[in-house]
């Protein structure tokens, strides 16, 4: 009599086992169904052009369609709050720059999402700014620009209140002492174009934005943010040459997805992502974007990003700057 019952227990014990084997076997058939890629900037910028180098190798290596969605606003908030908010199982990727988690949560007076709420896939590269002036105001090196702004305000073009121009800004106004107004302009785009009409005096934008314009005499390079030179503008020097290392600041391009995504899945995508920046075609092209590789992963990259938090959190706090 107590055969069937017996049985039914290792039916029971059997089901459950198979339950709870599922999401290991998801795991590890992992990617089985499209990956989105979501960039939190416009379609076009430097941060959308790595996503779509890095989806066409991924889906060519992992033989699953990797899609880039642009969902932009407040400052990169918008597509970071939906990939927090999405399923952690590895199908939905953040692609965005750092200062959406190391600028915007002091920036900002409220966020629809915390720093904690991710995990770094990678700090994929890095990338400095460019400090130039208008041609005209014959500025030719960062000592004539520090003489001329500690005699009078000068104004700094920069992509929005609160824009890595803006902060650069801040550092350089702490370093120097010189007198500078920043003028936010809707994105880099705009904010090179005032250079170049003299519209404002100087700016520090992103060497690609003002690469064109220092070829055609139109803007004068003065020195680079990046802890190395740029390989664009090999010839200007770095603001630690110049005595300045405490402006040193880069821009870094990070991959990140919800915090509980599952290690397996992790290491396997930040295993093709360091692989897919070592194609040739892509360290080409990333050159051309003054991008330097760093495959940064784990507690390395976590620490570089708290470390940027602080530092930046103690500068808008001390220049009081507000979200637009």
């Amino acid at each position: 009599m107590r055969i069937p019952f017996l049985n039914a227990v290792i039916l029971a014990l059997l089901a459950l086992a198979g339950a709870a084997a599922i999401p290991v076997a998801a795991q590890q058939a992992y990617p089985n169904k499209p990956v989105r890629l979501v960039v939190n900037f416009q379609a076009g910028g430097p941060t959308d052009i790595l996503a779509r180098l890095v989806a066409d190798s991924l889906q060519k290596e992992l033989k699953q369609p990797f899609v880039v969605e642009n969902k932009a606003g407040a400052g990169g908030n918008v597509g970071a709050d939906a990939v927090a908010k999405s399923p952690a199982d590895g199908y939905t990727v953040l692609i965005s720059i750092d200062t959406t988690f190391t600028i915007n949560p002091s920036l900002y007076a409220s966020m629809p999402f915390r720093p904690e709420d991710f995990k770094p896939l990678m700090i994929m590269t890095s990338s400095g700014l460019l400090l130039g002036a208008n041609a005209g105001r014959g500025i030719k090196s960062v000592a004539e620009l520090v003489a001329k702004a500690k005699a009078v305000n000068l104004n700094f073009a920069s992509g929005g209140n609160g824009s890595p121009g803006h902060i650069s800004l801040a550092l350089l106004a702490e370093a120097t002492g010189i007198k500078a107004t920043n003028i936010p302009y809707k994105g880099a785009a705009p904010a090179v174009q005032a250079i170049v009409s003299g519209e404002v005096d100087a700016g520090i934008l992103v060497t690609p934005g003002l690469f064109p314009q220092v070829q055609g005499g139109r803007v004068t390079a003065l020195a680079v943010t990046g802890q190395q030179r740029s390989p664009l503008l090999p010839q200007v020097p770095t603001v630690a040459e110049l005595g300045l290392k405490s402006m040193e600041f880069e821009v870094l391009e990070v991959a990140m997805v919800p915090a509980a995504t599952p290690d397996a899945v992790v290491q396997l995508l930040q295993a093709a992502i360091a692989r897919a920046m070592q194609q040739p075609d892509v360290k080409a092209r990333l050159v051309s974007m003054d991008m330097q590789v760093l495959a940064e992963t784990g507690k390395v990259a976590e620490a570089r990003l708290a470390a940027n938090r602080t530092r930046y959190a103690k500068v808008i706090q001390t220049t009081g700057m507000k979200a637009e």
